[in-house]
């Protein structure tokens, strides 16, 4: 049996290396203890559900300056 919590943290690290803000364009650093792409640029951070990145900004969380 497979440990469901191992493919829901993960995400592909070369998925990671060509993603960008779909708002700025700019590169997204990788939260993994929250499980989000964080644009710096936009102010967002982008959830990761399931290993998959949800990239849409309405999905997004604003960041705390």
């Amino acid at each position: 049996m497979t440990n469901e919590t191992d493919t829901t943290t993960r995400v592909d690290p070369k998925l990671l290396e060509i993603l960008v803000c779909p708002l700025t364009k700019s590169t997204l650093e990788y939260d993994a203890a929250r499980q989000e792409l964080i644009s710096r640029a936009a102010k967002l951070a982008y959830p990761i559900r399931d290993g998959i990145p949800i990239m849409l900004p309405e999905e997004a969380r604003p960041l705390e300056d």
